[in-house]
């Protein structure tokens, strides 16, 4: 932070960014999946040196805390919820692996077609992915539901007006499929990273697989070269690893690598950094305290093991 303003570097939230983009800027934003403390603690840090960033909070207990929240809130920080609606609606619905399943009425698959029992349905033996639209847009359905009952309870605590993705590594199903039938704007949400920001233009960084060139271990934490649509694409579309730039990418920098956060402060130092950024940060990752220290290079690593091969099928 401190080599970053000596850059004159302006530090904006996401929505402040959309509404009056700087010049020269980090656009700080930070993915609250667990260990909301950790959160508070950089919000505390980040507002002794009057910077202002985005967090976004899950609706799930491992994020969750509404002190954590307003507190976070009354520093001057934006808060959006980081939604996860399309899972929690495949958990919902049953849905496991190629199978889904709805408890009471059922459609079941009976060779190349399907029979309607009452308004639910059932597959079994036949894998319906993410080309079968007809399931595609029943989650979605599902999906929007959950979505807006949870903006709405982060709403009641602070004001919202953008939303990121959560990646849900462990889920087939990408979260960013609602937008494929739905508009966040008819929620009054002005912004979403992955939709809402050209990456040509802006040079992404975030410290995900506990590194910050963690492309090969990140299932869905990355950018396209070109601002996404996201209204219009399919989950196939959204997750193309083809078409993700690498750190440094934006604006032509094509052969700046950044791995550890010495090796971005010494960019920054060297002014090699492009004008506009994107910062991820995830607070859990973030200790000065020894042991969690060594519980999270450790878990991290054998958790970005997984990762890796699951990149490297898709």
């Amino acid at each position: 932070m401190e080599t970053l303003l000596r850059q004159g570097f302006l530090f904006q939230t996401f929505s402040g960014f959309i509404e009056n983009p700087g010049n020269k800027v980090v656009i700080l934003r930070h993915d609250i999946d667990r260990k909301p403390k950790n959160a508070l603690a950089v919000a505390k840090i980040e507002s002794e040196y009057s910077i202002r960033g985005t967090y976004y909070f899950r609706v799930v207990p491992d994020s969750w805390d509404e002190e954590v929240i307003r507190k976070i809130a009354e520093m001057g920080h934006e808060v959006g919820y980081h939604y996860e609606d399309v899972e929690r609606a495949i958990k919902k619905l049953k849905v496991q692996g190629s199978r889904f399943k709805v408890q009471g009425s059922r459609v079941r698959v009976q060779g190349s077609g399907f029979r309607v029992q009452g308004s639910g349905f059932k597959v079994q033996g036949s894998r319906i992915g993410s080309g079968s639209e007809e399931f595609e847009r029943r989650i979605a359905g599902e999906a929007i539901e959950l979505f807006s009952e949870n903006l709405e309870r982060l709403r009641r605590v602070v004001p919202v007006k953008t939303i990121c993705a959560h990646g849900s590594p462990l889920c087939r199903w990408d979260n960013r499929i609602l937008w494929n039938y739905y508009d966040y704007r008819d929620f009054g949400i002005i912004g979403e990273p992955y939709s809402d920001i050209d990456f040509n233009e802006v040079l992404y960084l975030t410290d995900t697989g506990r590194r910050w060139d963690g492309e090969d271990v990140s299932i869905r934490d990355k950018v396209q070269n070109t601002r996404s649509k996201a209204k219009t694409h399919k989950a196939a579309e959204l997750t193309k690893s083809s078409e993700i730039p690498r750190s440094g990418e934006a604006q032509g920098n094509r052969n700046i690598h950044f791995h550890s956060t010495i090796d971005i402060i010494k960019a920054a130092s060297e002014r090699k950094l492009p004008d506009r950024i994107m910062l991820t940060v995830h607070p859990q990752r973030w200790t000065d305290d020894f042991i969690p220290w060594i519980k999270e290079l450790v878990w991290q690593n054998l958790k970005n093991i997984v990762k890796y091969i699951i990149v490297r099928q898709q």
